[in-house]
């Protein structure tokens, strides 16, 4: 738990699927410590579908902010820099459902939240001390995208296809893309520019250093 004359930072990292986010995150959590840093996930967010039937659960848009319950996410992000314990929700990609299961985060120095619309919301970003955006061209976004959700979300190539062209596009070129105005930072290829990744690392450091309560 951070010290009392030492208040919780928050890094929000943002970008189109498939742009790299989660190994900007996972090079943070490398650089500080397990111990110093909690992630919480946009994607653990995804509104519970489970009173509606599988088939029209198929046919909703998830990459537009509505499908997260946003609330419950700006929520936990202040009980952490509060110093509270909470329980993020665990999210089943192949139901569209959330489990009975939640992953158990503590307060900690630092908060690294991930996420493609983290920065499309004003209320999110208001939380933020370091706002991230990472920008990867459109191909390799896509074609990670296409190994992840055939690998872990038990999706078929042809769903695949079909998602990013109706909604995971669309939505892209509408929310998320903009939202890179907003960003303190932007990192061309994610954690494949360590350059870029250790000015954020030097950045964050000296927000921890700087930052004390009143």
């Amino acid at each position: 738990m951070p010290a009392p004359n030492h208040p919780t930072i928050i890094v929000g990292v943002a970008g189109g699927s498939g742009s790299g986010k989660t190994t900007v995150v996972d090079a943070i959590v490398g650089a500080l410590g397990r111990d110093r840093v909690s992630v919480v996930e946009q994607d653990a967010y995804y509104r519970d579908r489970s009173n509606i039937l599988p088939e029209e659960r198929r046919g909703l848009n998830y990459d537009h902010p509505d499908a997260l319950e946003l609330p419950l996410l700006i929520a936990h992000l202040r009980a952490l820099r509060n110093g509270d314990t909470i329980d993020m929700p665990v999210y089943d990609f192949t139901t569209h459902c959330r489990t009975a299961r939640s992953i158990t985060l503590v307060p900690t120095r630092l908060v690294a939240v991930e996420g493609t619309l983290i920065l499309a919301d004003r209320a999110l970003r208001d939380l933020m001390d370091i706002k991230v955006f990472v920008d990867t061209a459109a191909d390799l976004r896509l074609l990670r995208r296409v190994r992840r959700d055939l690998r872990t979300r038990g999706r078929s190539l042809d769903s695949v296809a079909e998602q990013y062209l109706a909604t995971v596009r669309p939505m892209h070129v509408e929310f998320v893309e903009p939202s890179k105005r907003y960003a303190d930072m932007i990192i061309p290829e994610g954690g494949h520019n360590p350059l870029a990744v250790d000015g954020l690392l030097r950045a964050i450091r000296d927000a921890m250093t700087n930052a004390r309560t009143p």
